[in-house]
């Protein structure tokens, strides 16, 4: 895809030591996976979910090998409020409190609109938008009371650009940039932190399967860089805005692009 060499992975400076997190859609090599990964290297103790249960077991094992006693893992549907309950109840069962959330979970699909069905964009909005509703709405329950936290959506640049067959994906990212804000705002009054990170174009497997190889080489095109990020530079921002190093920052959603218009 493009000849631009990644710079060196960055090794973990325990800004997270002691921080419990809940990270949905946590399981693969996505931005979830990589964030999990990121969090444990950074010292947190990390709950894991995912709606696809067998990859979500794989991935456990596989971060438990690295971080004995540091990970777990619940499925969970977004969709599902009962589900969603039963993770961050476990999660403060677990741990005795929850300091830091990461709604990843999201749902993509390409189609124009004047072909687009409601079954389409309905679950498009439901796994990417009110499921990060749900999950904000539980981890304000569970921090509110605390006096501290933190919650990091995750949105997309799409939000802000307009980008051929993906209005209800687009749509979906601008009410999660909205959320957060409106989010913040009424968080601020329990010491709780929201923000976003908003990627341009971070590649793994997925991405490969639903998106064109040519509609991949014009996006990487627009990096100023020429290449797309790695999961694992996005999953740094976030690790920034769930440490006190963005002590001061809420209702901020950071774009992590290289994009020229």
């Amino acid at each position: 895809m493009t000849g631009v060499e990644s710079p060196a992975y960055v090794p973990g400076h325990g800004l997270l030591r002691g921080r419990t997190a809940v990270i949905t859609a946590a399981a693969g090599a996505g931005i979830g996976g990589a964030t999990a990964r990121r969090f444990l290297e950074e010292g947190a103790r990390v709950l894991i979910s995912d709606a696809h249960a067998r990859r979500l077991k794989e991935h456990e094992a596989e971060l438990a090998r690295r971080f004995p006693g540091a990970v777990t893992a619940l499925p969970c549907d977004v969709t599902d409020e009962g589900q969603v309950r039963a993770l961050f109840e476990t999660a403060v069962a677990e741990h005795g409190r929850l300091d830091v959330v990461v709604n990843n979970a999201g749902l993509g699909g390409t189609s124009d609109l004047v072909d687009m069905t409601d079954e389409q964009w309905s679950r498009v909005l439901d796994v990417t938008l009110n499921g990060t509703f749900r999950c904000t709405r539980a981890a304000l329950r569970a921090m509110r009371g605390t006096g501290s936290g933190v919650i990091v959506n995750n949105a997309s640049v799409v939000g802000w650009r307009a980008q051929a067959g993906q209005a209800h994906y687009a749509a979906a990212k601008a009410g999660v940039m909205a959320l957060t804000r409106c989010a913040a705002i009424e968080a601020a009054a329990y010491g709780v932190r929201v923000n976003a990170v908003a990627p341009s174009l971070a590649m793994h497997p997925h991405l490969v399967k639903v998106t064109s190889a040519e509609l991949l080489q014009e996006l990487t095109e627009r990096e100023a860089f020429g290449r797309y990020a790695e999961p694992w530079e996005v999953a740094n921002v976030i690790v920034f805005l769930a440490s006190d190093y963005s002590s001061y920052l809420t209702g901020e959603v950071v774009a992590v692009s290289s994009q020229h218009p």
